[in-house]
């Protein structure tokens, strides 16, 4: 391929959700990275929380039912514990008028399943180095550099914080519900699973100060154990680890302007938010679906590279994933403050929540992308 109408830089989850979209539009996609998975995805033990947006834009690239059935696991319920069992949310699938709140998907299978799609899409093709393009697309994530050298300016806060990823297998069924603890200094979420064993494995995402992680990365498989098994109480039942762990380091990040004359951002490479509420791949998800489109809402007379086109998709997507960053980052500090006047203020704040049905479906209705 010598030239392209848009050439991607990067092939994970984004990457390759935008090149199978475009391409379904007939366009000449040319993507810049690996045609397989690397093996450091091929062995990701994290688990990502799809909401019903994402699903339905995986389902048009003809890659949600390719997915292997015990790489999805509905959500039915979902319970987030604050300080003390007084101060509990609930949510249910029941409540909220649909058949579950999210899905949790295998992140290698995932990634597999793009993959795949993208060998058998006859517009797309993977490239080992840059090719001209009328557009390109950065979705290299939060360390690419290539967005450097267009003048973007990243506004980025460490939390001074690790999250850490496991799979785990309970002795209890999970019956479809996530579990969630706001733990002062840190956050444990456990998110039901099918692998290894079906219906009673969970996918750990445990977000915690960066020194104790690091202790924690280091432990023995007993010892973190006991730990984990400490921390969530006995809530979801005896808990041992059935994988390896991962770790990365958690931030906040924005960058401007999310695009220019030529280029665009998308994903990781955009924005960056905790991962307390599941939402990084289903921003960059509804990021593809957003620029999908405006790129297919365009006028015949307008190239795709052009700036004006590009503010577009950066309007659309400017308030989503502000107010994102914002929710998340919010909660993070309120439920990180020692104060116990604000600790009593917060926990009667989830009390009220929980008992108000309207603003909880509003809320649980924006979480779904709804």
């Amino acid at each position: 391929m010598q030239t392209c109408d848009v050439l991607i830089r990067g092939s994970g989850c984004v990457g390759r959700a935008l090149a199978l979209s475009l391409g379904a539009q007939g366009l000449r996609v040319a993507l810049l990275g690996s045609a397989e998975p690397t093996a450091a995805q091929r062995e990701d033990v994290r688990t990502y929380a799809l909401n019903a947006a994402s699903v339905a834009l995986l389902r048009d690239l003809k890659v949600w039912e390719s997915l292997p059935p015990d790489a999805v696991c509905p959500v039915y319920d979902m319970q987030v514990s604050g300080d003390g069992s007084a101060s509990t949310l609930e949510f249910s699938a029941w409540q909220q008028g649909v058949a579950e709140l999210a899905f949790i998907v295998d992140a290698s299978a995932l990634e597999q399943q793009l993959a795949t799609a993208i060998r058998f899409s006859p517009h797309v093709q993977i490239v080992e180095a840059a090719v001209p393009a009328a557009l390109t697309a950065g979705c290299e994530g939060r360390d690419g550099d290539w967005r450097a050298g267009l003048g973007v300016k990243v506004e980025s806060h460490d939390y001074g914080q690790r999250a850490i990823a496991a799979r785990l297998v309970a002795d209890e069924p999970h019956q479809g519900v996530a579990r969630q603890w706001f733990r002062q200094p840190d956050v444990l979420a456990l998110l039901p699973f099918e692998r290894p064993q079906p219906g009673a494995s969970y996918g750990l995402v445990w977000s915690l100060p960066e020194a104790r992680a690091t202790e924690l990365m280091a432990a023995d498989s007993a010892e973190f154990e006991a730990v984990l098994n400490e921390a969530s109480g006995g809530a979801a039942g005896q808990l041992r680890l059935a994988s390896g762990r991962s770790s990365w380091r958690l931030a906040l990040a924005r960058t401007a302007p999310l695009c220019g004359e030529g280029w665009v951002l998308l994903g990781d490479a955009a924005h960056v938010v905790h991962p307390l509420a599941g939402q990084g791949l289903n921003l960059g998800l509804a990021d593809v679906a957003a620029l999908g489109r405006v790129i297919k809402q365009r006028e015949t007379w307008r190239d795709l590279g052009d700036e004006r086109l590009l503010r577009r998709y950066a309007r659309e997507r400017l308030a989503a994933t502000w107010a994102m960053g914002e929710l998340t980052d919010g909660l993070l500090r309120l439920f990180a403050s020692e104060s116990p006047a604000l600790r009593g203020l917060r926990n009667q704040g989830m009390r009220w929540l929980n008992a108000a049905a309207p603003l909880k479906r509003f809320v649980t209705g924006r979480a779904l992308g709804n």
